[in-house]
Parts: structure tokens; sequence; C-alpha cells
């Protein structure tokens, strides 16, 4: 059985029901029946509970492990996806990953965070967390994508920026603002998308643009609620509360203005239907890069800035 989160013990109990009565041998005459009705009452389940998420809950669907990573959208929603390494300045950062791609017949250019799947792979990847490098790398990919006339298209799925000292040293908060400062005048459209969490700068970092969607559950919030807990409290195990309070959610966050779209998942999170998730994602990309392309840049741009100078207002 795959893995599931505590509060959907009721939907895989039912499941884990239907897998014990198939494997009965000889089958009675009513199994089938059966099962239909155990199937019926598992998607009952599912419906009832992901309608009625708390913020802490879908804390954890976005961090859920079996959810779609950045790779995934770039082998299944993209074609030709052809990877660009390196900063040009210091390292090549493998928490962000971008390159050329199309999108149906776009040419376009993608970036994202990726937290890697397996240990060796994670730790390779920072967890998902960029150094400088890996902002400045996503900062070179844009240049190229305006130099070109390349739509730009990024994917947030990170913890946050790395904290460590040695990101602190190369100029962390430099390269975030630097990252923010290339998106606001950037000539060419920009279209963002939260597939898991956003956790602060890290998010935010390659987030500014024209049309910013959340995944149903995912999260994006100016700290995780591990970290606003222990602000506060002076102890992480406030979490959910701090989670309640950072209204982190995509229903939250679009009530407030701050993204445009919430793009819907499968009942039951993307981590049980990636390839619905897929479909859902690719028509969110192409109805917005159709969308902005009856814009001019000078519109863009200034529509742009505006959109986040307002943000709170």
């Amino acid at each position: 059985m795959e893995q599931y989160l505590d509060f959907e013990q009721p939907i895989y109990t039912c499941l884990e029901k239907i897998e014990e009565l198939k494997k009965v041998v000889p089958a009675p005459s009513n199994l089938a029946e059966e099962i239909a009705l155990l199937e019926d009452k598992a998607d009952q389940e599912t419906q009832r509970i992901y309608k009625n998420l708390s913020s802490w809950q879908k804390v954890l669907v976005a961090r859920h492990p079996n959810r779609p990573h950045t790779k995934d959208y770039l082998e299944n929603v993209f074609n030709g996806f052809e990877e660009i390494h390196g900063d040009r300045l210091n390292d090549d950062d493998m928490a962000i990953v971008g390159g050329f791609a199309f999108l149906d017949n776009y040419p376009v250019v993608v970036i994202g965070h990726e937290k890697g799947r397996e240990t060796e792979e994670r730790v390779s990847r920072n967890f998902g967390m960029p150094h400088p490098s890996g902002f400045r790398k996503a900062n070179r990919l844009m240049k190229l994508a305006e130099k070109f006339t390349l739509p730009v298209i990024t994917l947030i799925d990170t913890p946050g920026a790395y904290p460590g000292v040695k990101a602190e040293h190369t100029g962390q908060h430099e390269a975030i603002a630097k990252s923010l400062e290339v998106m606001s005048d950037l000539k060419t459209p920009i279209i963002n998308l939260v597939i898991g969490e956003g956790g602060s700068g890290g998010g935010f970092g390659i987030g500014l643009a024209d049309k910013i969607g959340m995944l149903e559950y995912s999260i994006y919030s100016v700290a995780s609620p591990e970290a606003c807990a222990s602000i506060l409290w002076r102890t992480a195990k406030n979490a959910e509360q701090a989670a309640d309070a950072l209204k982190l959610d995509a229903s939250s966050l679009k009530e407030l203005d701050v993204i445009d779209l919430i793009i819907d998942e499968p009942i039951g999170g993307a981590h049980r239907n990636h390839e619905k998730t897929y479909q859902n994602v690719k028509k969110y990309f192409l109805d917005e890069l159709k969308g902005l392309s009856h814009h001019s840049i000078e519109d863009l741009t200034r529509e742009r800035y505006k959109k986040f100078a307002d943000i709170g207002v």
C-alpha cells in the first residue's frame, strides 16, 4: 500500500479491505458486489475528508512524498526539455532545475525547485532549498528567455532558501532581492505555479509573475508553520496553530488577492492521481500563455509591478 497520512486512515481502511477481498480464492458469488460497495465508500470518505481539511492537514498534503515534483512536470507536461546548468559565477545549484522546453507548440523557459526523491538525491539537491547560485542560475535563464522572447514558467516547491552560513556568506539576501528585481522588469510573460510548498524567500525568489497559481492543496507562506511557531511560541509544537494564523492555503490567499488562480487537484490530492494533475496543470499554463499573448510587454511589466505593490493595501 502507498504511504498515507493519519487523517486518511478511513480511506485506506476501505482500500486495504478491497485488496484482501481480491485475494480470496475461490471467490464467493457476492464478492464483486461487496468490493463495489467498499470502493464506493472509499470514494465517499475521500470526498468527505478532503472537503474539510484544516490548514495543517493541507500542509501535510503539500509535503506528501508521492506528490509530483518539478522533474515530474518537466517529463509529463512539457516536451523536449533541455536543462541548462550553472550560474556562470560560482556553482550549479541542484535545488533549482531550469532550461528550455516546449509546451505543446510554445517554446518556453521552465524553472523550478527540485527536492529529490531518494535520500541520496535529496541530499544532492539540498532538499529543494536554493543557495544564492540557484537564484543566479534562475536569473540567467530568465535573461535568456527575455533575449529570445520566450515566456518564463516557474514551479515553486521549497521549504525555503537555504539558511546556512555558506549561503549567507555568499549573499543569499542579495541573490533573492536581485531575482525579484530581475523578474519585476523582465520583458517577457511570466507564469508561476506553486506545486507543493512555497516557503519564504526561497519560494518568492522565483515567484514574482504576471499570473500566480496554486494547486488546490499547496501552501505559500512567509515562513513554515514550524518556524513561525518557534518565533512566536518558542517551540515548534504550536505549528498547527501557526498554520491557521498564517493563512497559507490556496483558498485564503485567493481571498487576499495574493494569488490569481487555484488549480483543481484530483479528489484525494495530486499524490493520488498524477495524470489528472498533469492535465489540469498543462491546461492552466496553456490558457494563461494564450491570455498573456494579447498584452504588450509594457502593459505586462506595469501591471506586474502594480500587482505586488497592491498586496496588503
